[in-house]
């Protein structure tokens, strides 16, 4: 399971780093691939319809998406593939509209064809494949016969997010369920999925994919982009609608009705993806590498349903770890990349600093459950190994259709999520204490320092009776101590646990007169 999801998340990080120019003819509408969800011409297009085609889907059994390709196509490396660029001229609605669509050509890891389609005026046509969209550099010369079959690996939209002469990428759909989106002044970074099956589960994960889209043409000046797809595995089919609005904060309205084939033991709602190789916390550092700091994401966020604001920092484990926030109706979760300090990363061109953070808002109530965070160990840094999603703690059984919704959130800075105090900075190691003969052993006491910052906290004087209130269980607690610091005004909260259990869930946050000034802090330290 841990190979197989690597290596999905990687080839997606590899494809979303190409570099795009050139120009050509708009699409053709002919070759529609015959294994393309069929629509009759005079049914006016909406979301039910592909909830229809969903449903009939699960009710046949499943067939595997083609990966019939040339050989000189299906045998390319990376830089191979790189070498296909689409041709910016042949953009669908390039100069009619806001947006405008690019598509990728199949080869390299993105076998696996995806029909797409336009809807106009309410009726969907299909986007036919043509070579001659595409501009097939030096490193690959173009196959001979590459027919209207060849089809389209995914897609991306382009919108003016920077400058009007200008339209910059801000969303891809590209391998399985995999798609990225982008605020103002963002990299890429974390991915999201449509859905998580099965995902660190012994019988290993499986990966629906997206295998339709439905591209609904906007009026000219229009800001909100509506994109349907289809979704299929083995396990369950889906219909999903897409509501994109790019802007400094990109939303993503996501509407999804699943339908699943069979009983499924894990269903992963809103799932999240990203890497963390190492941060500021020196026990977590076993790599000889110059920059202080290499991640995408440093922490995972939620507010639960009862309001609480709980903050996991991430870890790149010695081996897997998977932990479950259990809550019911939960207001929001996601994989935040919260220190923004190019000094903290000193990669100029990796540019950590500027990837976006995830923010899931559920839409209506989204009952019991748990948010799940995977964390794989990892040695390089192409490798995503951090993974979050919902799990219903409902079963999810064959012929019951489950319908969710959410608003999903591209940001940086943001003040909302959590509105008070925040976690800035974790750090740990041994609780020996120097001087007295190393009496406690390193591996016996660990010594946590958290630092804290935000909302009222950074008014307050440093003679104010702040508190910590921390909490252990597996462990002890003792040499609490609070303090402002004066060279950077944080907050630093310090304490010593020993551990009576091979693992401690620790939890800690800050507090003035009883009352709660920042979010609650949580940790699972390990032997």
């Amino acid at each position: 399971m841990i190979v197989s999801l690597k290596h999905g998340l990687q080839a997606l990080a590899t494809m979303l780093a190409l570099l795009v120019s050139g120009y050509v003819d708009p699409p053709s509408s002919e070759g529609t691939p015959s294994a393309s969800a069929e629509i009759p011409e005079q049914a006016a297009f909406d979301f039910s319809s592909v909830q229809r085609l969903a449903r009939e889907r699960a009710s046949q059994p499943y067939h595997k998406p083609s990966e019939s390709l040339p050989q000189e196509l299906a045998r390319i490396d990376y830089d191979q593939y790189r070498d296909i660029r689409f041709r910016p001229a042949s953009a669908l609605w390039q100069g009619e509209a806001m947006f405008e669509v690019h598509f990728f050509h199949r080869g390299f890891n993105f076998k696996r064809r995806v029909n797409l389609f336009e809807v106009r005026d309410g009726n969907a046509r299909p986007i036919g494949y043509d070579p001659r969209l595409f501009e097939f550099g030096p490193l690959t010369p173009p196959p001979q016969n590459l027919g209207p079959d060849t089809g389209f690996a995914g897609l991306r939209v382009h919108y003016p997010l920077h400058a009007p002469a200008y339209k910059d990428e801000v969303i891809v759909f590209l391998g399985a369920s995999y798609f990225r989106f982008l605020g103002r002044n963002q990299g890429y970074g974390l991915s999201a999925r449509g859905l998580a099956v099965n995902t660190a589960s012994p019988g290993g994960e499986e990966f629906p994919d997206f295998t339709d889209f439905w591209l609904v043409k906007p009026t000219q000046g229009q800001r909100t982009l509506t994109i349907f797809a289809l979704l299929d595995s083995p396990s369950v089919a889906g219909a999903y609608r897409f509501e994109i609005r790019p802007g400094g904060a990109t939303q993503v309205e996501v509407t999804a009705e699943l339908y699943p084939r069979s009983r499924i033991g894990k269903l992963g709602i809103a799932p999240l993806t990203s890497m963390f190789m190492f941060g500021e916390d020196p026990s977590g550092r076993r790599f000889d590498d110059f920059r202080p700091e290499v991640h995408d994401s440093d922490g995972l966020s939620v507010q639960t349903g009862a309001g609480e604001w709980l903050w996991r920092p991430l870890l790149n484990p010695r081996q897997l770890q998977v932990n479950r926030f259990m809550d019911d109706n939960p207001k929001g979760f996601g994989l935040i990349q919260r220190d923004r300090d190019f000094s903290h990363y000193q990669d100029s061109e990796a540019r950590y600093h500027l990837r976006p953070s995830y923010w899931i808002e559920p839409l209506g109530n989204w009952s019991k459950g748990g948010l799940e965070l995977v964390q794989i160990p990892a040695s390089e840094e192409i490798h995503d190994n951090v993974v979050a999603y919902w799990v219903p703690a409902a079963p999810v059984k064959a012929g019951k259709p489950l319908r969710f919704s959410y608003l999903m959130h591209s940001f940086s800075e943001s003040h909302h999520w959590p509105p008070g105090g925040r976690a800035i900075a974790t750090r740990t190691g041994s609780g020996a204490i120097i001087g007295q003969g190393n009496q406690s052993s390193p591996d016996e006491t660990r010594r946590v320092v958290i630092d804290f910052a935000g909302g009222e906290l950074d008014l307050l004087q440093a003679s104010q009776p702040v508190q910590a209130q921390v909490s252990a269980t597996g462990g002890t607690i003792n040499d609490v101590t609070v303090q402002r610091l004066p060279d950077t005004g944080t907050w630093r909260a310090t304490f010593r646990v020993a551990p009576k259990d091979s693992q401690v869930d620790l939890r800690c946050y800050l507090t003035l007169y009883g009352e709660a000034l920042t979010e609650t802090w949580t940790y699972l330290w390990t032997r």
